[in-house]
């Protein structure tokens, strides 16, 4: 064997190690470009690692990495959510519409609006599960249909915080941690994350999860009743996207209309920028939650190096590419 042939060899058994090693740990990819990301800012401008910035990036993908929560449940049914965005800000709309126009009691509004968005994940899932409409489909209409009557019900118009019960604002209040500032609606975020994290992991319905995204007919050959699951996640994640509509309100202090045509990508971008597959079957709520963060970390750290908005974008655009084209050489692994 030349040295050259043993040059060949060892390049191509670090590859399949680390292949292997990405297929059954997804999260590290995006944990190591996360680390990378915070140590090359806090180099760039050292005003990064402030507790006061610190607090701004986590306040700011607070509301995404909830959205991104309930897209990360259906993706990895190798489905997709395009209403996610729409249902969080409609239900947002709708809570603060009971609140200002119905004269609800705070509670009141805020069950109603979570009903609502659990309603409007229900709607997706039946068409998915029933109708047998691929998610693609169903979810490009239903944003349209939601985003339609968000503007009807509230007529275009902003309603001020100041206007709705305490308790509609409460998620944007804060408490002090040294000079970090944590917000309310962080704190409920990562609760969620928590609970999610053990449910995919350690009860059936996790598992189900995951086995009708790896192979549905599989699965229903399993015995698991493949659309049953498909319809309870589509609905699990109306109520995840109204806590996000909820978070929403108080982020902004104002419940309005015209907000949120971006949540349906972005969400999309943080599942898939933490090890989620688009395939479906692989992936998990920590790695949507560090993808989250990743987007936070690059919008805030390219902004303080002074660069546009313009080419923040491009750099995210350019991660989600490199973040599917891994996808794909991780999915080759033989076993």
């Amino acid at each position: 064997m030349t040295a050259t042939d043993f040059d060949v060899r060892r390049h191509d058994s670090l590859g399949l190690r680390v292949q292997h090693t990405l297929h059954g740990n997804p999260v590290l990819g995006p944990l190591a470009v996360l680390i990378l990301a915070i140590i090359a800012f806090s180099i760039v401008n050292t005003r990064f690692f402030a507790a006061a910035n610190l607090s701004l990036v986590l306040l700011q993908v607070t509301v995404i990495a909830t959205i991104a929560l309930g897209q990360t449940l259906i993706i990895l049914t190798a489905g997709i959510d395009l209403s996610a965005g729409a249902i969080a800000v409609f239900s947002s709309v709708l809570m603060a519409q009971f609140c200002v126009k119905a004269g609800m009691p705070g509670v009141l509004a805020l069950l109603l609006g979570f009903a609502c968005g659990t309603a409007m994940g229900a709607i997706n899932g039946m068409l998915v599960t029933r109708i047998k409409l691929p998610p693609f489909i169903v979810t490009l209409g239903t944003l349209t249909i939601f985003f339609s009557l968000n503007s009807v019900v509230s007529n275009s118009e902003t309603v001020r915080g100041s206007d709705m019960p305490g308790l509609m604002t409460w998620t944007g209040d804060a408490i002090a941690i040294g000079g970090f500032q944590l917000s309310y609606g962080s704190i409920i975020m990562l609760l969620l994350f928590g609970f999610f994290y053990y449910t995919l992991a350690r009860t059936a319905w996790g598992k189900h999860v995951y086995a009708t995204g790896d192979d549905v007919e599989a699965a229903r050959l399993a015995g698991i009743r493949t659309g049953r699951v498909l319809f309870s996640v589509y609905t699990v994640a109306g109520l995840l996207y109204a806590i996000g509509g909820w978070i929403l309100i108080g982020r902004l202090a104002s419940a309005s209309p015209n907000v949120g045509t971006e949540y349906n990508l972005d969400s999309i971008t943080a599942v898939v920028l933490g090890g989620t597959s688009l395939f479906g079957g692989r992936g998990g709520v920590i790695g949507t939650l560090i993808g989250a963060l990743i987007v936070g970390v690059f919008r805030n750290g390219l902004q303080l190096a002074g660069v546009a908005v313009v080419w923040q974008g491009f750099a995210v655009g350019l991660l989600v590419l490199i973040a599917v084209s891994l996808d794909q050489w991780i999915r080759k692994v033989k076993g």
